[in-house]
């Protein structure tokens, strides 16, 4: 099974951080947001790995190479300024992923979900990882039932936040024409209304780390547990 880094944000809520490093490349408890991904991705038994840029994004192949540092193979997919939305972002890659379903993951969250749950979910089309709402995000999207994902409004149980991580087919993207600009969003409320889109609660760690505060707060989170 293959996994895809999205990693072609601007950032523009990190700045002036992300005027000159991409976002993913920043730093929390020692190492790249990313490299965190890319670690744990190896320790879980992934070996390829796709890495989509656009923002510096040769900075992120510089760092990051061919992934034999982190024992992986890592390819890029690289995106035209701007860059492509994540729907758009996936469709691009999608010739480096081939035709079996991928673990999806943010370059720009830490997460200890456990990734190896991935292999055990690749008869899903679209299965979102949920985790609890965050302070800038309080009343979440999403709630589960049996399973089952569907829009917070149904009020069929808590509501909650996409983690940005997920494993999907590559069917689930077969309708984004090849280079639109396209938000997951469409695709997801689509699949939402259909009934085939499943998903679970993650209870652990979490941090969207969308401000340069929340970064120096994981910073300093991650060394005192290191």
């Amino acid at each position: 099974m293959k996994a895809m880094i999205l990693a072609a944000g601007r950032g523009e809520r990190m700045r002036p951080l992300t005027d000159t490093t991409p976002k993913p490349l920043l730093v929390a408890g020692g190492k790249p947001l990313i490299v965190w991904h890319l670690e744990r991705l190896a320790a879980c038994g992934f070996r390829e790995v796709v890495i989509n840029h656009a923002h510096l994004g040769a900075q992120i192949e510089a760092a990051l190479g061919d992934g034999r540092q982190f024992d992986l193979s890592i390819r890029y997919s690289p995106e035209p300024p701007g860059a492509l939305e994540t729907a758009g972002g996936i469709a691009n890659a999608l010739p480096l992923l081939g035709d079996a379903p991928f673990l999806l993951v943010n370059g720009d969250v830490w997460c200890d979900w456990d990734f190896r749950r991935a292999l055990a979910l690749q008869d899903r089309r679209a299965h979102l990882v949920f985790v609890d709402n965050p302070p800038q995000h309080p009343h979440g999207d999403f709630c589960l039932d049996n399973g089952r994902v569907h829009f917070a409004s149904d009020n069929l149980g808590p509501a909650y936040t996409y983690a940005g991580t997920g494993v999907f087919s590559p069917a689930f993207f077969a309708s984004v024409p090849p280079g639109a600009a396209m938000k997951l969003r469409p695709l997801l409320d689509a699949g939402i209304a259909l009934g085939t889109i499943t998903g679970e609660h993650h209870a652990g760690r979490w941090v969207d780390v969308g401000t340069p505060e929340r970064l120096a707060a994981l910073d300093c989170e991650l060394r005192q547990t290191a």
